[in-house]
C-alpha cells in the first residue's frame, strides 16, 4: 500500500507541475513577445512600454492591444492597420505617425498627442481621450462613436465623414476642423463644444437641444429647421 500511495503522489505532483509549465507558457504567450525588436506584425499585448523613445520605427498590422504606452514617444511610426485596443497610451505622442485602418478602439489616452498624423478610417469607438491633441491631422473616415473626447482639440484637422455618434465632445474644439462631407453627430453630447464659422449645413442627425448647448457664432451654418442659439457666442474659456 506504501508503495501504490507513494506512486500515486508522484503521478499528482508531475501533473501539477505540468499544470503549471502550461499555465505558465500560456501566460507568457497572452502578454505578448514583450522582449522583441519593433517590426511590422509583431505581438506586444499586453506589454508595458512607458517612458521610451520609440520613433521612426514600422508597426505596420502590429498587435499591440493593452499595451502601455505611457508618455512613449512615438513620433513618425507607421501604425497602419496596427491593433491598439484597450492601449494606455496616457500623454504619449504620436505626431506624424501613419495610422490609417488602425484599432484605437476603448484606448485610454488622456492628453495624447495625436497632431499631424494620418488616421483614415481608424476606429476610436468608446476611447477615452480627454484633452487630446489632434491639431492639422487627417481623420476622414475615423470612428469616434462613444469616444470620450471632451476638451479635445481638431485645428485644422480634416474630419471629412467622421463619425461622433454618442461621443462626448463637450468643450472639444472643432472650429477650425475642415471637411468637404460634414461629421454624423448623431446624439453627441456637445456642451460648450466650439463649432464657431463651421459650414454644418449638410450635417446628418444634429438636433436643437444640441445645438443649444454648443458654441457657435454668426457665421455657423446649420441644416435647414435649426437655428442659432440665443446663448451665441459663447465666452472664450
Amino acid at each position: 500500500m506504501y508503495r501504490q500511495s507513494g506512486l500515486f503522489s508522484g503521478f499528482v505532483l508531475a501533473a501539477l507541475l505540468a499544470g503549471a509549465a502550461s499555465f505558465a507558457s500560456s501566460s507568457a504567450s497572452a502578454a505578448g513577445s514583450c522582449g522583441s525588436s519593433p517590426a511590422a506584425s509583431v505581438d506586444w499585448s499586453g506589454c508595458v512600454k512607458k517612458n521610451l523613445m520609440m520613433s521612426g520605427n514600422d508597426f505596420q498590422g502590429a498587435n499591440l492591444s493593452e499595451a502601455d504606452f505611457s508618455m512613449t514617444d512615438l513620433r513618425n511610426n507607421n501604425l497602419t492597420g496596427a491593433n491598439l485596443q484597450k492601449t494606455r497610451i496616457i500623454r504619449a505622442w504620436f505626431t506624424g505617425s501613419t495610422a490609417n485602418k488602425a484599432d484605437f478602439s476603448r484606448a485610454e489616452g488622456y492628453r495624447a498627442g495625436l497632431q499631424n498624423i494620418s488616421a483614415e478610417g481608424a476606429s476610436f469607438e468608446s476611447a477615452e481621450l480627454q484633452r487630446a491633441n489632434f491639431n492639422g491631422s487627417r481623420l476622414a473616415g475615423a470612428n469616434f462613436e462613444k469616444a470620450e473626447i471632451g476638451r479635445a482639440s481638431f485645428d485644422g484637422t480634416d474630419l471629412t465623414g467622421a463619425d461622433f455618434t454618442l461621443a462626448n465632445l463637450s468643450r472639444a474644439d472643432l472650429s477650425a476642423a475642415t471637411f468637404s462631407r460634414p461629421p454624423r453627430f448623431d446624439r453627441a453630447f456637445m456642451f460648450l463644444t466650439r463649432i464657431e464659422g463651421l459650414d454644418l449645413s449638410g450635417a446628418t442627425d444634429l438636433a436643437q437641444s444640441q445645438i443649444d448647448l454648443a458654441c457657435g457664432d454668426a457665421a455657423t451654418k446649420l441644416p435647414a429647421g435649426l437655428h442659432a442659439s440665443a446663448e451665441w457666442p459663447c465666452p472664450k474659456d
